[in-house]
C-alpha cells in the first residue's frame, strides 16, 4: 500500500553522488537531520499543527514503529489531512484489520487521495467485488496515479475487456516495468498470433517494433523476463552480442531461461565450455530444456551415465524431451526395451517426435499394427517423418491412395522424400506440370534422386543440340545438365554418368573421365562401361579393359561383349569365347545376338 506525506532530503533521493571517503560521516549527518527533524515535527503536532503529525506519522510508519506512528495519523485524520486518513489505513491493513483500513481509505478517496482510492480498489477486488473495484481504480487512474492505472487494467485485461490496452500504456509511460512488459507481451502475440487485446491492437511489424521498445523500457529498469524476451527478439534479428549482454542481464538476475538461451548461444560461438556453465546453472534452478542441453552435451562426450542423469533431471523438471532423449539413449546403446518404454512415456505425453520413433521401434520389430496408430498419432500432432513413414507403411501394403494422402501431406510441410514420391507419382498418371513442382521442391530439398528426376524431365523437352568433334569444348549448360551436377555432387550415381555424357557431348573429354570415373568407383556398371569407351577411344585399351571387366562382372552385357572382341584381336580365343558366351547371358537382345555370332566363331576356330 502506498505511503504519502513522508518527507525525503536530497541525500536520501540518491540524487547527490557521495564519495567513499566521507560516506559514514555523512551517515552520522543524515541521521542526526532526521532525528533532528523528527524533534521539530513532534513539538508541531503537540501544538496541533495536523501537517507536521501527517509527516511525522507517515515517518514513523515507513519505519516500521506501527505503535508510535497510530496517534499521529489518528489526529491528523482526524483534522481533515487526506494523506494521513490514507497512511492510518495502511497501518490498519498491516495489523491485520482490512475492513477498518477499508473505512479510512474510502474517507482519504472521497477527499481526493488517489492513493487510497487504488488501495480501496486493490482491497474490492480482493474480495470478488469488481464493480466496486473497477469504480476506485479508475478514479485513482484518472487522478494519474501509475498504480492505480496499473491495477486497473490488470482488472479490465482480466474480463477481456478492451480498455485494457490504454490503461496499462498510462501505466508503462509512466515509467512502471510491469506494465510496460505485459504491454509488450500483449504486442508481442497480436503481432504473430492474433490480438491480444480485444478490439484494439496494431499491424504485425508496427507491432513487434512497439513491443521491443516497451521490453527495452521494462528491461532497463529490470525487468528479468522483459530482458529475456528482448534478448529473444535480437537473436532472432541476428544481433547476437547484443542479446547477448541482455540474456546475460537477466540470467544474472536469477532467470533460468536466459541462462538456458545464453548457454546456447555461446555453445553456437564455439564457447561449449562456458555453455555448461549457465546451462548447469539453469538446470539446478530447475530449467528442463538446459538439463536436456547438458544431458545432449554428455552424450556427445560419450558420458552416457551422466547424460542419462541429466535427462531424468530434465523429466523430473516437466521437460517431456528428457523422456524421448532417454529413448534415444537407449537405442544408441541396443538397449530396445528400456527404449521403448521411454519413448512410449514422451508419446502419451503428446510428444510427437516420440511417437514416431515408437512407431519405428515396433516396425523394426515386426510389429506393423502396433506401429501404424502412433505414426497416426504423431503425424495428426504435425510431426512431418511420421507422414511420411505413414506413406510409406500404406506403399508397402500396395494402397497406394492412401500413401500418396500422406506424402503430399509431408510434402507440403517441406519433406523432400515426400515431396519426390508425389512427383514419381504424377509423372506415372502423366502431370508433367505438378510432377515438375513437386520434383522441384524435393530437389530443393536436397533429394539428390529428385534432382536426378527433374533433370530427366527437363531433359526429355530439351531440343536435339547438333553434335561437336571431340575435343571441341562448349561451355554453355542448360537447366537440365545444372540439375544433373547438383545430383551427381550428392553422390547420385545414374547422375554422375549422365554429366559424363554431357560433358562428352560437349567435347569436354577431361570433364567427362572424372564424372565416369567416379561413378565408377562408387559401383556403377555404366560409369566403368562408359570409362572405358573413353580410354580406349583414347589409345588407352588395356586400362579401358580393366574398366571393361569391372562393369561386366557387375553384369553389363556390352561391357562384357566388349572384351570378348578384345580377347579376340589378341588372339587369346578361349578368353574372348568365355566372354563372348557371358554377353550372351547378359543381354540385352541386340548384344546377346552379335555376341552369339562371335561366340559360334571363336568356337569354330578353336575346334578347326
Amino acid at each position: 500500500m502506498d505511503v504519502m506525506g513522508e518527507k525525503a532530503t536530497l541525500f536520501e533521493s540518491g540524487r547527490f553522488a557521495q564519495s567513499s571517503g566521507t560516506e559514514s560521516a555523512r551517515d552520522e549527518l543524515a541521521d542526526m537531520g532526521e532525528a533532528a527533524e523528527e524533534t521539530r515535527l513532534a513539538l508541531a503536532a503537540q501544538s496541533g499543527d495536523a501537517e507536521a503529525a501527517s509527516v511525522l506519522g507517515a515517518m514513523l510508519l515507513r519505519r516500521g514503529e506501527l505503535d508510535a506512528a497510530e496517534p499521529h495519523l489518528r489526529a491528523a485524520t482526524a483534522a481533515g489531512d487526506r494523506a494521513a486518513a490514507n497512511n492510518l489505513g495502511v497501518l490498519l491493513h498491516q495489523r491485520g484489520y482490512p475492513e477498518e483500513a477499508a473505512g479510512w481509505w474510502r474517507i482519504a478517496a472521497v477527499a481526493g487521495s488517489a492513493a487510497a482510492a487504488h488501495a480501496l480498489g486493490r482491497y474490492h477486488r480482493e474480495r470478488g467485488d469488481e464493480p466496486a473495484a473497477e469504480y476506485w481504480l479508475r478514479q485513482s487512474a484518472e487522478q494519474g496515479h501509475v498504480l492505480g492505472a496499473y491495477a486497473l487494467a490488470d482488472l479490465l485485461e482480466h474480463r477481456g475487456d478492451a480498455g485494457a490496452e490504454h490503461w496499462m500504456r498510462s501505466a508503462a509511460e509512466r515509467g512502471h516495468r510491469e506494465a510496460a512488459y505485459r504491454l509488450a507481451r500483449a504486442l508481442d502475440r497480436a503481432a504473430g498470433h492474433g490480438e491480444e487485446w480485444p478490439g484494439e491492437g496494431n499491424g504485425p511489424d508496427n507491432g513487434v517494433a512497439e513491443a521491443e521498445q516497451w521490453y527495452r523500457q521494462a528491461a532497463a529498469r529490470g525487468h528479468r523476463k522483459a530482458a529475456l524476451q528482448l534478448g529473444a527478439i535480437l537473436e532472432r534479428r541476428g544481433e547476437l552480442k547484443e542479446a547477448g549482454r541482455w540474456y546475460l542481464t537477466s540470467a544474472k538476475d536469477g532467470e533460468p531461461r536466459a541462462a538456458c538461451a545464453l548457454g546456447f548461444l555461446l555453445r553456437d560461438a564455439g564457447d561449449t565450455e562456458s555453455a555448461a556453465v549457465w546451462w548447469l546453472r539453469a538446470a539446478q534452478e530447475g530449467d528442463g530444456n538446459a538439463a536436456n542441453a547438458l544431458g545432449a552435451l554428455h552424450a556427445e562426450r560419450g558420458e552416457t551415465q551422466t547424460a542419462e542423469r541429466w535427462y531424468r533431471a530434465a523429466l523430473d523438471a516437466g521437460d517431456d524431451n528428457g523422456a524421448y532423449n532417454l529413448g534415444l539413449l537407449c537405442a544408441e546403446q541396443g538397449r530396445t526395451a528400456q527404449a521403448e518404454q521411454w519413448y512410449r512415456r514422451a508419446a502419451y505425453a503428446g510428444h510427437r517426435e516420440a511417437a514416431n520413433a515408437l512407431a519405428i521401434l515396433l516396425l523394426q520389430g515386426g510389429d506393423t499394427t502396433g506401429a501404424e496408430p502412433w505414426f497416426s498419432k504423431a503425424a495428426e500432432a504435425g510431426s512431418v517423418d511420421a507422414a511420411f513413414n505413414l506413406g510409406i507403411l500404406y506403399a508397402g501394403r500396395g494402397e497406394e491412395r492412401m500413401a500418396l494422402r500422406w506424402y503430399e501431406r509431408a510434402a507440403a510441410a517441406g519433406h523432400a522424400e515426400a515431396a519426390l514420391q508425389v512427383g514419381i507419382a504424377r509423372l506415372r498418371e502423366g502431370d508433367e506440370r505438378e510432377a515438375e513442382r513437386h520434383l522441384r521442391c524435393a530437389a530443393g530439398g536436397g533429394s539428390a534422386e529428385g534432382a536426378y528426376r527433374l533433370a530427366t524431365l527437363l531433359d526429355a523437352r530439351r531440343p536435339p543440340e547438333p553434335a561437336h568433334e571431340l575435343g571441341e569444348i562448349v561451355h554453355e549448360k542448360t537447366e537440365c545438365e545444372e540439375w544433373y551436377e547438383r545430383a551427381a555432387t550428392q553422390g547420385h550415381r545414374r547422375a554422375q554418368v549422365r554429366v559424363g555424357m554431357l560433358a562428352a557431348a560437349r567435347g569436354d573429354v577431361v570433364e567427362a573421365a572424372r564424372w565416369y570415373r567416379t561413378a565408377a568407383e562408387a559401383g556403377s556398371r555404366n560409369g566403368a562401361f562408359n570409362l572405358g569407351l573413353l580410354l580406349a577411344r583414347e589409345g588407352s585399351e588395356p586400362e579401358a579393359a580393366v574398366w571393361w571387366t569391372r562393369a561386366a562382372d557387375a553384369g553389363h552385357g556390352r561391357a562384357a561383349l566388349r572384351l570378348a572382341l578384345v580377347y579376340a584381336r589378341r588372339g587369346e580365343l578361349a578368353e574372348g569365347q568365355r566372354w563372348a558366351a557371358r554377353a550372351v547371358e547378359l543381354g540385352p537382345a541386340e548384344v546377346a545376338e552379335r555376341a552369339g555370332r562371335l561366340r559360334d566363331a571363336l568356337r569354330e576356330e578353336l575346334s578347326a
